[in-house]
C-alpha cells in the first residue's frame, strides 16, 4: 500500500532503529537518562531556548503546556479547528479546567485583528483571557503556513497584555524548512512550543516541549501527575535524536512531492479546488461531495490510502516513506481514476 493517509504512518529506517538499539539509557524521571538529556538539549539549543521536555505525543506537549499557562475556569484562544480543541479529546477542559474562545481565520491561521476582539474583560462575569496558542503549519487548513510578521504582530499583544503565547509546532519543521526562517528567530515569538518528532521527521515515538528552565521545571512536574513520567526511554528518545539531526532538509522532498501531487489533482474532472500547497499536505475538494468515500475506495482498491477530510474532501500527505516509483503509481492512478 502507498500511504497517504498522514505523515505518522512513517516507520524508522534502519539507520534510525540501530540508532536507537544502541542508545545509552537511564531512569528519566531522575532525569538520568543520558540519551533523553542530549535530545532535550539540542531540541532546546537548536530553537534557541532554555530548556525542553521529551514526552510520548503531540497532545500529551500541548496539554502540558496549557495546563501550565492556565488557571481553571480561564480562557484559552484559539482557531475553531485547532489541534488542541478538535483534535486532543476534550483535554483543555478536562485537564485544565479551561474554557475555550473560538475563532475562525483563513485556512487555521489567526490575525491580531480577530484574537483582539476577543480579549475579555476584566469582568467577573467573563473568564479571563489567559492563553493564545497558534498552530503551524495548521493541519485543518492543509498545511498552510503562518506570515511570521503576523506571529510578531500576536506576540506583541501578547506581551502587552502579559498573555502567554503558545504555539502547536506538530509540523512546525516543514515551515521551517519552507520558509528558511531561522529556527531560534522563530521560536523567540513564543513561551512554549511543542514539536512533533514522530510525523515528517519519522520517529517512531514522541514530541518534545520547548520554553524557559522555569516553564519546562513546572511541566516536568505536570507530565509525572498526566502519568507521563517514562523511566529508560533513551531508546525512543534516540529516534526524535536520530530524525533532528538528520531528516530536517529533506522535508522539502516531501514538500515537492505535494506539490506534484497538487499540479496533477487541479487537472482531474472530478476535483473542484485544492488548496494551495505550501508544505507537506494535499486537500482536494471534490465536485461531487458525495462521491468522498467512493473515491477513496476506488484508490484503495489500486493500493492508494487516503483520508475522508470532510465533506467533499480529501486529504493527502507526503512523507519520507513514499519513494519516487510509488509517487509515479499514485499520480497515474488518480489520472486514470473516473468516479
Amino acid at each position: 500500500m502507498i500511504d497517504f493517509r498522514s505523515d505518522t504512518v512513517t516507520k524508522p529506517s534502519q539507520e534510525m532503529r540501530e540508532f536507537m538499539f544502541n542508545a545509552p539509557v537511564g531512569d528519566d524521571v531522575f532525569q538520568e537518562d543520558p540519551t533523553v538529556n542530549e535530545l532535550e538539549e539540542f531540541a532546546a539549543n537548536y530553537f534557541g531556548k532554555e530548556a525542553a521536555l521529551f514526552c510520548s505525543s503531540g497532545t500529551q506537549t500541548n496539554q502540558i503546556a496549557i495546563n501550565v499557562h492556565v488557571q481553571p475556569g480561564g480562557e484559552v484562544i484559539c482557531h475553531e479547528e485547532s489541534h488542541i480543541y478538535k483534535y486532543e479529546g476534550g483535554g483543555i477542559a478536562k485537564n485544565s479546567g479551561a474554557s475555550v474562545r473560538l475563532l475562525q481565520g483563513d485556512r487555521g491561521r489567526l490575525t491580531l485583528e480577530s484574537i483582539a476582539q476577543w480579549m475579555n474583560p476584566d469582568d467577573v462575569h467573563y473568564p479571563k483571557t489567559q492563553l493564545i496558542s497558534l498552530e503551524d503549519t495548521a493541519n485543518r487548513g492543509g498545511g498552510a503556513i503562518y506570515d511570521v510578521e503576523e506571529i510578531k504582530r500576536i506576540r506583541h499583544f501578547a506581551l502587552e497584555n502579559g498573555l502567554p503565547l503558545h504555539l502547536d509546532g506538530a509540523r512546525l519543521l516543514n515551515a521551517i524548512v519552507a520558509t528558511g526562517v531561522n529556527p531560534a528567530t522563530y521560536a523567540t515569538n513564543f513561551d512554549s512550543i511543542s514539536v512533533c518528532l514522530s510525523k515528517g521527521l519519522g520517529a517512531p515515538v514522541g514530541s518534545v516541549l520547548i520554553g524557559t528552565k522555569d516553564f519546562i521545571k513546572k511541566a516536568r512536574r505536570v507530565r509525572k501527575v498526566f502519568g507521563g513520567g517514562m523511566r529508560q526511554a533513551g531508546m525512543i528518545a534516540a529516534g526524535g535524536l536520530f530524525a533532528l539531526k538528520n531528516n530536517v532538509e529533506r522535508l522539502k522532498i516531501d514538500h515537492q512531492n505535494a506539490l506534484e501531487l497538487e499540479r496533477c489533482l487541479v487537472q482531474l474532472n472530478w476535483v473542484e479546488r485544492v488548496y494551495p500547497v505550501q508544505t507537506n499536505i494535499v486537500v482536494a475538494v471534490l465536485k461531487d461531495a458525495s462521491k468522498r468515500d467512493l473515491l477513496i475506495g476506488k484508490l484503495k482498491e489500486q493500493k492508494v490510502l487516503a483520508m475522508a477530510f470532510g465533506p467533499g474532501m480529501v486529504r493527502f500527505v507526503t512523507h519520507l516513506d513514499i519513494s519516487n516509483a510509488q509517487m509515479d503509481q499514485t499520480l497515474e492512478v488518480l489520472k486514470a481514476l473516473t468516479i
